[in-house]
């Protein structure tokens, strides 16, 4: 079965506050020669350009486009490794993986592959994806949090009132005893629930297999993606922390907000195109629900003409409640300190990505 750490967590994954870094004592048993595809001067990936690399690494060359990579001299070195950084460099990549088919291992310093899933990686069967799940967990879990107490304790009104000098008292909603649906029950999903825990609400997790988080301490229920409906009928939260992929886009139609208790609140900080934006705007403007906490939308930058940003019981944040002073830098190091030590001596590697299912 899957083996679950105190908190829930699969120990597959990297997590950032309960991973036990890797021992580095076993024998070397082969080379990581690493293509960086990002840009030369981002000092977030300074650990990787010029810090102390593991015995047996070495980085090769950094560039944004072909262009920038020597293909006939990288060819005689076979360069094993990609370690992505760029953001938009699906193209790149399946070139140098065209070029180099001695590459092993591509990983992303982002959690999502959306920006690098294709058919072409997808039929790489050689090359092992990992992301940097585990990095950005805890500042989304506390996000998710303080988007449900800005709905519970009515801050808009709060502000409102401070504003006029109104000194009229309502009462608010606690969040203990309350319902926290969590659709994608991944690490920050895991993170966010823990969080929940402690404030004394029940979870409810969905996820694809939800066999995964059979015993998972954390949870009150796991439902499968076919029980969607369920869980956004008994949810008075619903976060949405699932990657994007073709089963996940517009997951959360206007049929599972239809679903939805009345005054429920939806949170994402997964991608902006897992929920239907226009039914999200129908029910935020006809009371369906209460509210929404949007890190993400469909388009971003959110344009100007969009009603969400005229609707008041809409939180909005620039899709940077992860952008925190060291989130990038930690992401390299994860590869450098706990991934590449793996690969130079042939051992499991964290994180590792279904390139068909996109997570």
């Amino acid at each position: 079965g899957i083996l679950y750490a105190m908190d829930g967590s699969n120990k597959k994954y990297y997590n950032r506050e309960t991973s036990i870094p890797f021992s580095s004592d076993g024998d070397i048993i082969k080379e990581a020669k690493i293509l960086s595809l990002g840009k030369a001067d981002d000092i977030n990936n300074e650990p990787l350009y010029k810090g102390q690399l593991p015995e047996g690494s070495r980085l090769l060359a950094v560039g944004l486009v072909l262009e920038d990579f020597d293909i006939p001299a990288l060819k005689l070195q076979e360069p094993n490794v990609i370690f992505i950084s760029s953001s938009y460099p699906r193209e790149v990549f399946l070139q140098l993986l065209d070029a180099f088919p001695t590459i092993e291992w591509m990983h992303s310093r982002s959690t999502g592959i959306d920006h690098i899933q294709s058919k072409g990686l997808a039929a790489a069967e050689h090359v092992v994806v990992t992301n940097s799940k585990g990095c950005y967990s805890s500042t989304l879990a506390e996000y998710t949090l303080m988007a449900c107490a800005y709905f519970a304790k009515d801050l808009p009104r709060l502000m409102r009132q401070k504003q006029h000098k109104d000194w009229s008292k309502y009462e608010v909603l606690e969040l203990r005893g309350a319902t926290l649906g969590v659709v994608g029950y991944g690490d920050i999903g895991r993170a966010a629930s823990k969080l929940a825990k402690a404030y004394g609400m029940k979870v409810i997790a969905l996820r694809r297999n939800p066999t995964l988080s059979k015993g998972c301490p954390i949870c009150d229920k796991v439902y499968g993606v076919d029980q969607l409906n369920t869980l956004m009928s008994e949810s008075d939260y619903v976060l949405v922390a699932a990657p994007l992929t073709d089963a996940t886009r517009g997951l959360i139609d206007a049929d599972a907000i239809a679903h939805a208790k009345k005054d429920a609140v939806l949170i994402n900080v997964g991608r902006g195109p897992i929920i239907d934006e226009d039914a999200l705007i129908d029910a935020l403007s006809n009371g369906k629900l209460k509210g929404a906490g949007l890190d993400v939308t469909t388009l971003e930058p959110l344009p100007t003409e969009s009603p969400l940003w005229e609707l008041d019981n809409v939180l909005l944040s620039p899709h940077n409640m992860d952008v925190t002073a060291t989130f990038l830098r930690e992401s390299t190091e994860f590869f450098v300190n706990e991934n590449l030590e793996r690969f130079v001596r042939g051992e499991f590697l964290l994180n590792q990505v279904d390139k068909v299912a996109g997570y």
